[in-house]
């Protein structure tokens, strides 16, 4: 599963592993937010890094948890989904607005081996100082390179490089960061 070569997901080991991410994504989404060390705690425990600094705002939905690096200072709003078949890693001082959708797995496109239950993912790389807009949607083996704007609603599937502002469905660069106007926002 790991090497991103097809598996079956009913095996009792990644069954056991989806139980305790399941257990403890439903603590972290349940913290009061008068208890701010305790959400922390409930977020360390279920991701496999969490940086200092880094502030993810409930509810946050998880295949694995521990799959996960999320880099200092980094921001991540409400209602974010992150499914960590395969490893996220997410850079430091990174800003996602609310519904972003990071989604590693995959399943076979032959109707057999996907009426089988089989399935694969591919890792997503998000660089430091990215802004991914309200809804934006990650798509499986996509890295987006440092300091790139993604635009509300985009849906990302192949790499962007950095220094770059994306848009749309599917995601095209439309500048290089530095050249036009930079005023107003361009993700929310």
């Amino acid at each position: 599963m790991l090497a991103g070569e097809l598996y079956l997901a009913d095996d009792p080991e990644i069954a056991a592993d989806a139980l305790r991410s399941a257990l403890l994504n439903e603590r972290f989404n349940a913290t009061s937010a008068g208890d701010p060390e305790a959400s922390r705690a409930a977020l360390a425990e279920l991701l496999g890094e969490l940086g200092e600094g880094a502030e993810i705002r409930p509810p946050l939905r998880v295949d694995y948890g521990h799959r996960i690096t999320v880099g200092p200072r980094t921001f991540v709003n409400f209602g974010a989904v992150f499914l960590d078949v395969a490893r996220i890693t997410i850079g430091t001082d990174v800003q996602m607005g609310p519904n972003v959708q990071l989604l590693t797995p995959t399943h076979p496109i032959d109707p057999e081996p996907r009426r089988a239950k089989w399935e694969a993912a591919q890792p997503i790389t998000i660089g430091d100082n990215v802004w991914l807009g309200g809804g934006v949607i990650v798509c499986p083996g996509v890295s987006i390179g440092e300091n790139t704007v993604v635009g509300a609603g985009a849906v990302v599937t192949k790499d962007l490089p950095a220094n770059v502002v994306a848009v749309g469905n599917p995601a095209r660069v439309i500048r290089k960061i530095g050249e036009g106007a930079e005023a107003g926002p361009a993700a929310s």
